[in-house]
């Protein structure tokens, strides 16, 4: 808190929207194989689960990272940091145009998925610059640069059927190493991290860094962002090869739907974490996991076929959700989905205000891994039982043990510190508008 007294809001506001850009084109490379992907798909002869493990295989990289990235933040500064993450991830695209194997493309991917670890840095770095009243609205602006992935699942359609594939890595890449450059030269050094060089202290080992790991508390916040960003990327990679593939969609329309999914995250992200601040985490995500549960039950109904036994003989009729309806649910999804990404992040600077860089890299990275497994778990349904709904029924299981579990360790929370019910708590999860309620 002294630190920020000697910060100006130009700084506070150069900092935030400096890192929002870059992390929404680091976004944009990072979800790079949802639409080209599919023309590799065909050039190689993949099957869905070959394909799922190349959409996905860039996200691996962008978790797995995102802890040491977080640590490596409050340790050296993010300036530094995010330039050094964004230049590795644009060598790695441009590499991409020489990979000719499967082999070879899943190796170009993981260099590529550095560019997710560049979360972390942006949460570690963002979450300085401002007071803990504000954390919730700046960490969801910053947040909302997920908003690459419409990005991305917009304007690589266009490049790609006009120019080839080749030409959508070379552009990525080249962005990205402009984005690099311009942050390095134009974001801000937090005072904090001047004043510690200055003063020769060392940074926060790496051990008391992952202490608060122990706690089991921050694994219950990796399991809500396991779904609430996880399975959005996994669906932001999944939907255009659903869409070409359960409806017969070709890949612009399935893109311009799968961009409609993706863009209200920029928006909702930023409105979740003002409701947060407003109103209280927990709130946002009973709201979250609740709408959640409702649409992933209806949209994993397969299209089913009945006959029934009539007066004048069988009755045959269809039960199927058409590309409208399917659509209009997806996008709910995509509404609410965003606002508990921004609550998940709303706890971890109260909770753990002297750990963000380590537990928000944690909780990233199991998040970030669920955008991994998730589209191999997938593409492995479709191999191993035909239904194209399958992946919706195993989103529908994560969001309702995600809502239980949440549910009964706040029931299990209220109990313990004032059993008598009415009664107000001081439980940081439970913060309200200005106040703790």
């Amino acid at each position: 808190m002294q630190d920020l007294e000697t910060v100006s809001s130009g700084q506070q506001q150069r900092a935030m929207w400096l890192s929002t850009f870059a992390f929404t084109v680091c976004f944009a490379v990072w979800t790079i194989f949802s639409i080209i992907g599919i023309q590799i798909k065909q050039q190689l002869g993949l099957n869905e689960t070959q394909f799922g493990l190349l959409v996905a295989t860039p996200i691996l990289t962008g978790s797995l990272s995102r802890v040491f990235l977080g640590v490596w933040t409050e340790q050296y500064g993010g300036r530094i940091v995010f330039t050094l993450v964004m230049l590795a991830s644009a060598g790695a695209t441009w590499l991409l145009t020489h990979a000719t194997t499967y082999p070879g493309f899943l190796l170009a991917a993981l260099g590529i998925g550095v560019a997710g670890g560049s979360f972390a840095v942006g949460v570690a770095y963002v979450s300085k610059w401002f007071p803990a009243e504000k954390q919730g609205t700046v960490l969801g602006i910053f947040g909302a640069g997920n908003v690459g992935a419409a990005v991305t699942t917009v304007l690589e359609p266009m490049v790609m059927v006009a120019y080839g594939w080749h030409m959508v890595a070379k552009v990525w890449a080249l962005g990205l190493a402009v984005v690099a450059l311009v942050f390095f030269f134009t974001a801000p050094d937090y005072p904090g991290l001047a004043r510690r060089r200055a003063e020769g202290i060392k940074p926060v080992p790496f051990r008391e860094q992952m202490a608060p790991l122990k706690n089991l508390q921050v694994w219950r916040f990796s399991l809500y962002y396991f779904f609430v960003f996880g399975a959005f990327v996994a669906l932001a990679l999944w939907l255009p090869r659903y869409l070409t593939g359960a409806y017969g969609l070709d890949i612009k329309t399935a893109g311009l739907i799968a961009a409609c999914y993706s863009i209200p995250v920029s928006l909702l992200r930023i409105v979740g974490g003002w409701l947060s601040d407003r109103i209280g985490a927990r709130r946002v995500m009973y709201w979250t996991f609740g709408v959640s549960v409702a649409c992933t039950f209806l949209l994993s109904y397969p299209t089913t076929t009945y006959v029934v036994t009539g007066v004048k003989g069988p009755i045959e009729f269809t039960l199927a959700m058409g590309v409208v309806p399917f659509s209009a649910l997806v996008f709910v999804l995509g509404l609410f989905m965003p606002m508990g990404m921004a609550a998940v992040y709303k706890h971890i600077p109260t909770y753990y205000p002297n750990n963000v860089g380590a537990v928000g890299g944690v909780v990233g990275m199991i998040g970030g891994l669920g955008g991994f497994f998730l589209p191999i778990a997938f593409g492995a349904l479709n191999d191993l039982i035909g239904v194209w709904t399958s992946c919706f029924m195993l989103l529908f299981m994560l969001a309702a043990t995600a809502l239980t579990w949440m549910h009964f360790t706040i029931r299990r929370m209220e109990r313990r510190h004032f059993p008598q019910i009415g009664r107000e708590t001081d439980l940081p999860e439970m913060m309200m508008a200005g106040r703790r309620p």
